[in-house]
Protein backbone atom coordinates (compact mmCIF):
# COMPACT_ATOMS: atom_id res chain seq x y z
CA UNK A 1 0.00 0.00 0.00
CA UNK A 2 1.50 3.40 -0.69
CA UNK A 3 0.95 6.30 1.03
CA UNK A 4 -0.65 9.56 -0.61
CA UNK A 5 0.11 12.61 0.08
CA UNK A 6 -2.69 16.17 -0.57
CA UNK A 7 -0.48 18.85 -1.24
CA UNK A 8 -2.20 21.93 -0.80
CA UNK A 9 -0.42 25.10 -1.60
CA UNK A 10 -2.12 27.92 0.59
CA UNK A 11 -1.82 31.40 -0.28
CA UNK A 12 -2.17 34.00 2.35
CA UNK A 13 -3.47 37.47 1.23
CA UNK A 14 -4.50 40.32 3.16
CA UNK A 15 -7.45 42.44 1.99
CA UNK A 16 -6.50 46.03 2.52
CA UNK A 17 -9.26 48.19 2.86
CA UNK A 18 -9.28 50.92 0.25
CA UNK A 19 -8.58 54.38 0.97
CA UNK A 20 -11.68 55.43 1.92
CA UNK A 21 -11.92 52.59 4.54
CA UNK A 22 -8.73 53.85 5.90
CA UNK A 23 -9.62 57.79 6.21
CA UNK A 24 -12.63 56.72 7.66
CA UNK A 25 -11.10 54.05 10.03
CA UNK A 26 -8.51 57.15 10.89
CA UNK A 27 -11.32 60.08 11.15
CA UNK A 28 -13.30 57.87 13.77
CA UNK A 29 -9.86 57.28 16.16
CA UNK A 30 -9.14 61.09 15.53
CA UNK A 31 -12.64 62.33 16.71
CA UNK A 32 -12.93 59.54 19.37
CA UNK A 33 -9.51 60.91 20.92
CA UNK A 34 -10.33 64.28 20.97
CA UNK A 35 -13.69 63.76 22.12
CA UNK A 36 -11.93 62.05 25.34
CA UNK A 37 -9.80 65.10 25.87
CA UNK A 38 -12.51 67.70 25.34
CA UNK A 39 -14.31 66.14 28.20
CA UNK A 40 -11.94 65.55 30.58
CA UNK A 41 -10.56 68.57 29.53
CA UNK A 42 -13.93 70.56 29.39
CA UNK A 43 -14.47 70.03 33.44
CA UNK A 44 -14.66 72.43 36.33
CA UNK A 45 -12.40 70.78 39.20
CA UNK A 46 -13.34 72.37 42.71
CA UNK A 47 -10.52 71.25 45.16
CA UNK A 48 -11.27 71.23 48.47
CA UNK A 49 -8.54 70.55 51.68
CA UNK A 50 -9.14 70.36 55.10
CA UNK A 51 -7.15 70.77 58.31
CA UNK A 52 -8.73 69.12 61.15
CA UNK A 53 -8.89 70.57 64.70
CA UNK A 54 -6.14 68.71 67.10
CA UNK A 55 -9.19 68.22 69.30
CA UNK A 56 -11.15 66.37 66.42
CA UNK A 57 -11.78 62.69 67.23
CA UNK A 58 -11.33 59.86 64.57
CA UNK A 59 -15.00 59.16 64.54
CA UNK A 60 -16.08 63.03 63.80
CA UNK A 61 -13.52 62.99 60.96
CA UNK A 62 -14.85 59.54 59.64
CA UNK A 63 -18.19 61.31 60.24
CA UNK A 64 -17.32 63.70 57.80
CA UNK A 65 -15.92 62.14 55.27
CA UNK A 66 -18.63 59.94 54.89
CA UNK A 67 -20.72 62.95 55.25
CA UNK A 68 -18.43 64.47 52.34
CA UNK A 69 -18.88 61.28 49.80
CA UNK A 70 -22.38 61.54 50.35
CA UNK A 71 -22.38 65.16 48.61
CA UNK A 72 -22.09 63.54 45.11
CA UNK A 73 -25.29 61.95 45.91
CA UNK A 74 -27.48 64.49 47.12
CA UNK A 75 -26.47 67.47 44.44
CA UNK A 76 -27.10 66.30 41.14
CA UNK A 77 -24.66 68.59 39.75
CA UNK A 78 -21.36 66.87 41.21
CA UNK A 79 -20.11 65.00 38.04
CA UNK A 80 -17.61 63.68 40.01
CA UNK A 81 -16.16 63.42 43.58
CA UNK A 82 -12.64 61.87 44.45
CA UNK A 83 -10.97 62.02 47.83
CA UNK A 84 -8.10 60.93 50.19
CA UNK A 85 -5.64 61.53 52.78
CA UNK A 86 -2.51 63.02 52.74
CA UNK A 87 0.81 60.34 51.83
CA UNK A 88 2.70 63.06 50.71
CA UNK A 89 6.53 62.99 51.96
CA UNK A 90 7.59 66.13 51.16
CA UNK A 91 5.72 68.11 54.40
CA UNK A 92 4.46 70.73 52.92
CA UNK A 93 1.04 69.84 54.07
CA UNK A 94 1.16 73.01 56.03
CA UNK A 95 -1.64 70.43 58.64
CA UNK A 96 -3.88 69.51 55.87
CA UNK A 97 -4.69 65.89 55.99
CA UNK A 98 -8.24 65.34 53.68
CA UNK A 99 -8.31 66.15 49.76
CA UNK A 100 -11.85 66.31 48.41
CA UNK A 101 -11.73 67.11 44.33
CA UNK A 102 -15.19 67.70 42.52
CA UNK A 103 -15.84 68.12 39.48
CA UNK A 104 -18.75 70.04 37.41
CA UNK A 105 -19.79 70.36 33.88
CA UNK A 106 -19.71 74.41 34.26
CA UNK A 107 -19.45 77.40 36.44
CA UNK A 108 -23.11 77.71 36.88
CA UNK A 109 -23.71 73.65 38.33
CA UNK A 110 -20.44 74.64 40.76
CA UNK A 111 -22.15 77.42 41.95
CA UNK A 112 -25.69 75.29 42.31
CA UNK A 113 -23.34 72.95 44.31
CA UNK A 114 -21.94 75.71 46.46
CA UNK A 115 -25.35 77.43 47.14
CA UNK A 116 -27.21 73.77 47.63
CA UNK A 117 -28.94 73.45 50.74
CA UNK A 118 -26.88 69.82 51.49
CA UNK A 119 -24.24 71.84 50.74
CA UNK A 120 -24.85 74.27 53.05
CA UNK A 121 -25.57 72.02 55.77
CA UNK A 122 -22.51 70.01 55.79
CA UNK A 123 -20.36 73.52 55.78
CA UNK A 124 -22.74 74.07 59.31
CA UNK A 125 -21.96 70.46 60.50
CA UNK A 126 -18.13 70.06 59.59
CA UNK A 127 -17.44 73.56 60.51
CA UNK A 128 -17.01 72.88 64.18
CA UNK A 129 -14.37 70.28 64.04
CA UNK A 130 -11.94 72.03 61.09
CA UNK A 131 -8.91 74.03 61.94
CA UNK A 132 -8.66 75.40 58.08
CA UNK A 133 -10.30 74.92 55.04
CA UNK A 134 -8.64 75.45 51.59
CA UNK A 135 -10.25 75.89 48.25
CA UNK A 136 -9.14 76.51 45.16
CA UNK A 137 -11.09 75.71 41.50
CA UNK A 138 -9.84 75.95 38.13
CA UNK A 139 -10.79 74.35 34.41
CA UNK A 140 -8.57 71.25 33.70
CA UNK A 141 -6.30 71.53 30.70
CA UNK A 142 -6.28 67.90 29.92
Amino acid sequence: MSDHFLAVRVSTRYAWPNMKTLTAILCACVLSAMTATATAAGRLQHVVCFKFKSTATAKEIKMVETEFQALKKKIPQVMTLEWGTNVSKEQRDKGFTHCFILSFKSEKDRDAYIGHPEHKAFGTLVGPVLDDVFVIDFWSKG
